[in-house]
């Protein structure tokens, strides 16, 4: 039986691991669950799941948690408990699907611990991508995609020499917006934008889909991942959401991964890896699909696929300022204190203005993070007042 920690519990790749458990209990045992804020459904999962320790990063949600979780359930606290908890000696297998670049941290101690890490939170690769993979040739972990792109490409890469690879394919639906033209996005609401095609993701991740800064940090994530050069690595929009992404070979051959667009899957696959359970999750029917279509991104109407890849091609503290500004952002859309295509316009000014350094440490990380969420915010403010 394999003991599991869940960090980000209470979102949406939480509470999908948590059904896969639910579903295989010969196979998984929850050892440990962790919440940004969300301390009720926290509670709950912990009474249900019965996990060693649990971790809450908000004071006061802690607080409240203290008065009701079950007795025998170590609690701890901020970010620090949840990075000890993705450490947790007695875990076999650590699930990070934290949401933004909260989730370096765990990474890196989950790593430092030796666990197998299944990664959901692609900010850690996307701001930390060098030191997670130091962190990952030092020791004795292993690092799982989570993705349903990057566990795609990792199932066509299975068994294939790496020299064989011209490029990757990473597909994306195209998000609610497709088509659509500068002019017309100009006017779109955040219901709108939170209204996704095919996915069910949390608000943040939605936005991203909506914007393409998702799969700009794709792009970056698989850059880490699979040790492909940018210009290997391009993006195809594919809005049925069934091919989930494509590998070349110098053959001129192609792999592709298919399924239903449905996150439990690639979570199942990272759980059980190397082996395959079968399951009971609707299967793909090609013959009821039917039209399978594919379009190159419309990087005019969605410039937030340029900046990611001139961030990831630039290097340095760059994707970190990238993933900062991206986060204050959407953030700042979500309130209304901005209009949609303002997200993009904070990012490349934020970029514009950053003198980036070369990532020696996770405190070289921090401080670009703390200066692009400055910069950001003021960016966002500057609009406000226009």
């Amino acid at each position: 039986m394999k003991r599991i920690v869940i960090l980000g519990a209470t979102g949406s790749i939480g509470r999908q691991a948590l059904e896969i458990v639910d579903a295989y209990p010969k196979e998984f045992t929850v050892v440990g669950l962790a919440a940004h804020r969300n301390a009720e459904l926290l509670m709950r999962q912990a009474t249900r799941w019965r996990p060693r320790c649990v971790a809450i990063v908000d004071d006061d949600a802690a607080d409240n948690l203290a008065t009701v979780l079950p007795a025998g359930i170590d609690l701890l606290r901020g970010a620090a408990g949840v990075a000890e908890l993705a450490a947790l000696p007695e875990a076999d297998l650590v699930l990070n699907g934290i949401v933004g670049s909260a989730g370096l941290d765990s990474t890196l101690a989950a790593l430092r611990a030796g666990k197998t890490l299944a990664l959901a939170n692609k900010e850690s690769l996307v701001v930390g991508g060098k030191i997670v993979l130091e962190e990952l040739e030092a020791g004795a972990g292993r690092l799982l995609p989570v993705d349903s792109e990057h566990s795609a490409l990792f199932q066509c890469l299975m068994g294939e020499d790496s020299t064989a690879v011209r490029r990757l394919v990473l597909t994306g639906s195209g998000g609610p917006f497709r088509g659509r033209t500068p002019e017309q996005l100009g006017r779109v609401t955040v219901d709108e934008a939170l209204a996704h095609p095919t996915w069910n993701m949390g608000p943040k991740i939605t936005v991203d889909s909506a914007t393409l800064m998702n799969k700009g940090l794709e792009v970056i994530e698989a850059h880490y991942l699979f040790g492909v050069d940018y210009e290997r690595i391009d993006v195809m929009i594919h809005p049925q959401s069934i091919v989930h992404s494509l590998v070349e070979f110098v053959d001129g051959s192609v792999k592709a991964q298919l399924g239903l667009p449905d996150m439990r899957l690639p979570i199942l696959l990272a759980m059980t890896y190397p082996a395959r359970l079968a399951t009971a999750l609707p299967q793909l029917d090609l013959a009821q699909t039917g039209v399978l279509t594919f379009e190159a991104p419309d990087e005019s109407a969605f410039p937030a696929l340029r900046l990611a890849y001139e961030a990831g091609r630039r290097g340095k503290t760059y994707p970190a300022v990238l993933n900062a500004a991206n986060e204050v952002a959407v953030a700042s859309f979500l309130e209304g204190a901005i209009g949609f295509c303002a997200i993009t316009d904070v990012i490349e000014e934020t970029l514009g203005r950053h003198a980036a350094v070369e990532v020696t440490s996770v405190e070289a990380l921090r401080d670009a993070d703390t200066w692009a969420r400055k910069h950001a915010g003021e960016a966002v403010r500057d609009r406000g007042r226009r």
